[in-house]
């Protein structure tokens, strides 16, 4: 199997320090004369951006200025474009934490940009994040954040990044080998690519739609796609892009190698490792050589195929690319034994188990032992012959002995194992009830809980709240009929006042124990309207965002949970975040609803909710209990907090 090096986005940079340090001077001088804020702000990240390769302390530095004099100044956009280019830095140093962190400051200071380029940027790095977290092999939190970058970009009808992103998702899928998928994604990507009439998109397009068709296998529509591939195929507008112009010709040499063209095959390596010497890709060198020798092997043309092989190792052990050494060192051993230089073969088929750090399966293990003996022979047959006779004899021996210990030891541990399987379904059986229990109270007391805020929310309203009006018509009824002082009239007046702060006091908390729009319009409104409230109040500005609720019927007391989770989390924002935006996202997929709650306040460690005893968490906790769910707290102090909770109702 092919280690295909394929990521559509990353190339490979062909640019000396010199030329970097000229841009540096270049950028410098620039900035010593005056200039519209936003220019400055952009020529600061320049200059940080051309110090990476010259020196990376001060490019470390360059960014601090940059983001200090953006922030001083308001440049949302900015600090966005700063942020998110400094992650590059930040991942390059081995930071991925902090790269991801960048990551998500950028996206936050989009959000706030009133810049019309601020959606597609925020929607980049989305990408960059899923991008950074599929090298980090979390894909199920990569997909997720593709996913939001994709409906960003398909607001905005921009198909040429949306190319870029669907062949990104569609090579994730193929690496955990959800074929199906990929090839989804590979023909949303063609159809994107289609739209914008773009040759190098088209070529992109269909390069990722022949790679999904030759990872199942199915090699005819693999040369059908890699054919039309070819057609759109410009190497000049690729020219920085090494890892490309090498995965396109490999691809070519697999499918010929499928179909048994051997020449066409070895042809087509043969241009992957040219591309790849021509740019010094190390990685590409080693793939190459070694498919070169795989398919010499094919052809028995040994002698070469020893040398790609050697040649290939030696490449691919100078920047540990371990990923294909396996294969190496099984071509070398399959050679040296076709070959009758045992020993050899002996010895590469050790390294090659090595490599793979794994059980190696019967009919490998037969094939080391065969090679071994052979190897043997060739110094003292007649004393391997006599020990073999003796180990014979010996192994019949022992096979019996351990035969007979291995069943009795398997009726013990199937024994034992049965009385552990009774006493842990037992021991289940006695938790689901007890969980049964408390998720029956924890119903009982929220529906209570909610009965008696509907109650007296409704008691405020229709009984004080009609009193209340009652004495002010009275109030002004009198008034008409009074003779009064100035002092008294003011009095008068004053005292209205106070009566009409209590009657919209009366109806904000009636309100709150049971939002009238909860009842009549369901959750999304309500959501809309309590976050619209929280802005109105000046307190702190919360973006709500919501996927797949609009007309989606949720039962009440379902919905009045999931309402005040929400309502909690913001309460708990404003009382001890100190922050200045929250963002709220709630979205229903598959039965699973789904909350994330973020804010760019002070943080805080979330080892202390362990030992925390205040109610609200308390609540919060019983509540998504109640609804099956789960939560996930990411937080630093200085870094704000991000929620995330998924329900299942």
């Amino acid at each position: 199997m092919i280690k295909l090096a394929l990521t559509c986005l990353c190339s490979f940079l062909l640019s000396s320090a010199d030329a970097q340090q000229n841009l540096v001077d270049s950028i410098t001088k620039e900035l010593q004369h005056p200039m519209a804020d936003t220019n400055r702000a952009l020529s600061m990240m320049r200059l940080a951006i051309d110090y990476e390769l010259v020196d990376t302390a001060k490019a470390f530095k360059a960014y601090r200025d940059a983001i200090k004099f953006a922030r001083e100044k308001n440049l949302y956009y900015n600090l966005g474009r700063i942020y998110q280019n400094q992650s590059v830095l930040l991942s390059n140093t081995g930071d991925d934490e902090q790269a991801r962190a960048s990551l998500d400051t950028a996206i936050i200071f989009y959000r706030k940009s009133d810049n019309p380029k601020a959606k597609k940027y925020e929607a980049n790095a989305y990408s960059d994040l899923a991008n950074r977290l599929k090298n980090q092999n979390e894909f199920q939190q990569a997909i997720q954040y593709y996913l939001k970058g994709i409906g960003i970009l398909e607001n905005l009808e921009l198909n040429a990044e949306l190319v870029v992103v669907f062949c990104n998702v569609s090579t994730l899928f193929g690496d955990i080998k959800e074929y199906d998928k990929q090839k989804e994604y590979a023909y949303k990507a063609l159809a994107a690519a289609k739209k914008t009439g773009l040759n190098q998109k088209l070529f992109t397009a269909y390069f990722i739609l022949a790679n999904s068709f030759l990872q199942q296998e199915d090699n005819l529509a693999a040369k059908k796609y890699i054919d039309s591939s070819g057609m759109y195929f410009d190497e000049g507008a690729h020219i920085n892009s090494v890892d490309v112009i090498f995965s396109y010709y490999l691809i070519y040499a697999q499918v010929f190698k499928s179909f048994k063209q051997l020449d066409s095959s070895f042809y087509y390596f043969q241009k992957c490792f040219e591309e790849s010497k021509k740019y010094n890709y190390s990685y590409g060198k080693a793939e190459a050589q070694l498919q070169m020798g795989a398919i010499a092997i094919l052809q028995k043309k040994y002698d070469e195929a020893e040398n790609y092989l050697l040649a290939g190792i030696a490449e691919a052990k100078a920047i540990n690319y371990f990923g294909i050494l396996d294969e190496g060192y099984k071509y070398l051993s399959d050679i040296y034994a076709a070959t009758g230089r045992y020993k050899q073969a002996y010895e590469y088929s050790q390294k090659y188990k090595e490599v793979t750090d794994s059980i190696v399966n019967i009919e490998s293990k037969k094939y080391a032992t065969e090679l071994e003996k052979k190897y043997q022979s060739e110094k003292k047959d007649k004393q391997i012959i006599l020990q073999q006779s003796q180990l014979e004899r010996r192994r019949i021996l022992n096979f019996v002995l351990i035969g007979s210990a291995a069943v009795l030891l398997v009726l013990s541990v199937l024994t034992y194992h049965n009385y552990n399987q009774k006493k842990k379904l037992q021991q289940q059986r006695i938790s689901e009830l007890e969980k049964e229990k408390h998720l029956t109270a924890t119903e009982a007391v929220l529906k209570g809980e909610e009965q008696e805020r509907t109650r007296l929310a409704k008691d405020l309203h229709d009984g004080l709240g009609g009193m209340l009006s009652g004495i002010k018509y009275s109030f002004q009824t009198m008034k008409g009929n009074l003779i009064m002082t100035p002092e008294n009239n003011q009095a008068f007046e004053r005292s209205m006042d106070m009566l009409d702060s209590s009657i919209k006091e009366m109806r904000r908390v009636a309100h709150n124990m049971m939002p009238e729009a909860l009842v009549k319009f369901g959750l999304d409104t309500a959501l809309k309207d309590f976050c619209a409230d929280i802005n109105n109040s000046g307190a702190l500005q919360v973006s709500y965002q919501s996927i797949g609720l609009e007309n989606i019927v949720l039962e009440q007391t379902t919905a009045i949970t999931i309402y005040r989770i929400v309502q909690e989390l913001i309460n708990n924002i404003m009382k001890h975040a100190a922050a200045g935006t929250a963002i709220v996202q709630v979205s229903k997929t598959n039965g699973t609803i789904s909350i994330t709650v973020e804010d760019d306040g002070k943080g805080f460690d979330p080892g202390i909710l362990n030992h925390a005893k205040g109610i609200g968490w308390d609540n919060i906790q019983n509540r998504v209990e109640f609804l099956k769910g789960s939560v996930d707290i990411q937080s630093e102090k200085g870094k704000g907090t991000s929620i995330h909770l998924e329900l299942n109702p």
